[in-house]
This record gives structure tokens, C-alpha cells and sequence, in this order.
């Protein structure tokens, strides 16, 4: 499922064609995707200008003037396509071909910019676990965000933030840093890489580096650093592509050749110095990707 490295890559794809375009026509081709789609969902739409295009955790929000906000999640091979008006070609270059089927094209909005050039932003959704909500009031008091934790991105996030909200915690690290009240939109990708860079076993007690020893403070500021830097990094490089990923423009991203140890299971570990191979173990039914020796 995309993380939020790959959703705000996406975002920023997006955002050319849609900040400030009006919406002419909005097209739903089926009645449901995950859930079934806003009553009046084109009708509500349609005619509207585009205010701003944001994001929260993993989450995509369409601003409307005089509107609701549109939420939209990816599922797990949910993307958009950018295309010019009247051309079924789309922008980018293709590393693999994606799905061209209108079958899987189930959302259209036909979008007018503020010069009156045409084009066409395609949701298209091969397995329809995506989804698309209207927020009807402010978004972050809508279910879907209501109650996630703080953004991984930007320098909010420091060493004190982040012992706070680890704070007698007994669960794993990585269990805790995957919780969504705490960190919003950090997922099992970003967690393993973060927590190599700071040199963190994802199985030592989360509490464990929210102490008032000194040792305690280094850690969690080395962390809480690490996980801004990765994203950081994600984003630069334009995501990570696991199977379905795709950006707006229809290529793919390239941070999974920067990987460390995610799906490195019995490689070397690259940090200098370091001895120790690349592990992998399950934790919660999902895999976790360390190295024992440097982190501890």
C-alpha cells in the first residue's frame, strides 16, 4: 500500500492540474469503490473551482470553493493519471506499462485551469480499495482523520516530541512508531529504514528511549531525526515502487534502490564499520528488516 512519501509525491503531481482548475465535469463509473461513492458525488463537484490539494498521513484532500473537502486513499493500486484533453496518452516515461483498461478508470474529472486549458485527471483503481469521502466540515474532525498523531515531515517532530509520546510505552518500537495516533502516515518501509539510520532495534521496548537519562534523550533525537530525513529523502526520490505504485505522472519512483535494509534479508549491512547481515523476522504478521549487530 503507498506511503506517504508516494502520496505526497502524487500530490505534488496533481497539484498543477487541479490547484485553482475548475472542475467542468466529474464522472463516477461505478457506484462504489472500498465504500460507495457521496450522495450527489458528481453533482456536488461539478461546476466547482479547486482551492487547494492537501494531505494528511496517507490521506489525499481536494479543497472545494463553496464545497466539502474530497478525501482520497489510493488502496493498494489506486492511482491518478494526468491526461490532455481529447489524448489518451499519458505524461511521463513508463518503466511498466500500467492499466490502460477503462474498466479500471472509475473516477473522471474533466478540469478547465484558470486560462481555460482542458485536461483530464483519471482515478484508476484495478483492485477498488481506494476510496473517495466528502468531509463536510473541517477535514481533520472527519473519521477517516480524527485522531491520527503528528506528521512525520518538518522539524515539529523532535527528540522531546517523540519521548513524550513513546513514554512508558512497553510495546515493540516498530509497533509503536507504526501507530497512527502517534505519527500519522509513517508506514513499514519507512519505520525499518528510520530505525537503521538511528541504530534502534525494532524489538527493544519503545519506552525504553523516552527516559530522562542522558542516553535516552540522544536516542530518541537521533530517531525523531532519522525519521524526518527519511521521508525526507522518499520524497526527494519520488516514493518507493512496490508492485501497483505509481506517481501522477505514470513513472515510477526510485527510493527503493536507496533501501538499507528493507527487503535486503541475508545482504551485508552497508553502515561502515558494521560486521553484521541484514535480518528478517515477523512481527504482527508483517516483515521486519534489521541488522542485530549495530542496532541495539
Amino acid at each position: 500500500m503507498p506511503e506517504l512519501p508516494e502520496v505526497e509525491t502524487v500530490r505534488r503531481g496533481l497539484q498543477p492540474a487541479l490547484e485553482g482548475a475548475r472542475l467542468v465535469k466529474v464522472e463516477a463509473r461505478r457506484p462504489d469503490l472500498r465504500f460507495p461513492f457521496p450522495e450527489r458525488f458528481s453533482e456536488r463537484l461539478t461546476g466547482k473551482t479547486v482551492t487547494a490539494l492537501g494531505r494528511r498521513a496517507k490521506y489525499l484532500t481536494m479543497h472545494i470553493e463553496n464545497g466539502p473537502v474530497l478525501i482520497c486513499h489510493l488502496g493498494m493500486s489506486g492511482s491518478f493519471r494526468v491526461e490532455a484533453a481529447g489524448s489518451s496518452d499519458t505524461p511521463g516515461i513508463f518503466h511498466h506499462e500500467r492499466s490502460k483498461s477503462v474498466a479500471h478508470d472509475h473516477v473522471v474529472f474533466d478540469v478547465a485551469s484558470t486560462t481555460d486549458e482542458r485536461s483530464r485527471v483519471i482515478f484508476n483503481d484495478p483492485r477498488r480499495f481506494g476510496f473517495m469521502l466528502f468531509a463536510e466540515g473541517p477535514p481533520d474532525t472527519h473519521p477517516m482523520l480524527a485522531g491520527l498523531g503528528i506528521e512525520p515531515t518538518g522539524n515539529a517532530l523532535d527528540g522531546p516530541l517523540l519521548a513524550s509520546l513513546l513514554k512508558d510505552r512497553r510495546s515493540p518500537l516498530k509497533a509503536a512508531l507504526l501507530d497512527q495516533r502517534l505519527i500519522a502516515g509513517l508506514g513499514n518501509i519507512y519505520v525499518a529504514e528510520a530505525l537503521w539510520r538511528a541504530g534502534l532495534s525494532p524489538l527493544r521496548e519503545a519506552g525504553t528511549i523516552a527516559g530522562s537519562a542522558k542516553k535516552a534523550k540522544e536516542q530518541s533525537e537521533r530517531l525523531a531525526g532519522a525519521i524526518r530525513s527519511v521521508i525526507a529523502d522518499a520524497i526527494a526520490a519520488g516514493g518507493s515502487s512496490l508492485r501497483d505504485y505509481v506517481q501522477a505522472d505514470g513513472s515510477l519512483g526510485y527510493f527503493q534502490h536507496s533501501f538499507a535494509v528493507y527487503d535486503r534479508e541475508g545482504e551485508p549491512c552497508p553502515k561502515p564499520g558494521c560486521r553484521g547481515h541484514i535480518e528478517r523476522i515477523v512481527q504482527s504478521g508483517r516483515s521486519t528488516f534489521y541488522c542485530r549487530t549495530c542496532q541495539r
